[in-house]
């Protein structure tokens, strides 16, 4: 079955920069388009940032574009979100998945907590 294992988040000043991680198994890691995802305290989960099955092309939110960059290899079936200049309103637990089993709630890793604050 599908597994997706975040990692790399923590507690970091506004300005600094995180670099988290997606650890996925039991499925085929090059065939599918990744992507991070977030939840902040009593919001609904938003799309932060895809990228596709080999890397050619990546896609950001708004509230993130030129701050953070998705990369992936699928060598170590492993995606990443590297994110620089955080605000206090990147708080957020992130979450990695394949966009085409984001419906499915078994489908959900754990998650890594993000933490902006001073």
């Amino acid at each position: 079955q599908v597994q997706l294992v975040e990692s790399g988040g923590g507690l970091v000043q506004p300005g600094g920069s995180l670099t988290l991680s997606c650890a996925a198994s039991g499925f085929a890691f090059s065939c599918c388009r990744m992507s991070w995802y977030r939840q902040a305290p009593g919001k609904e989960r938003e799309l932060v940032a895809t990228i596709t099955r080999f890397g050619g092309i990546t896609d950001y939110a708004n509230s993130v574009k030129g701050r953070v960059t998705i990369f992936r290899d699928n060598g170590k079936n492993t995606v990443y979100l590297q994110m620089n200049s955080l605000k206090p309103e990147d708080t957020a637990v992130y979450y990695c998945n394949v966009p085409a089993f984001s419906e499915d709630p078994g489908s959900w890793g754990q998650g890594t907590q993000v933490t902006v604050s001073s």
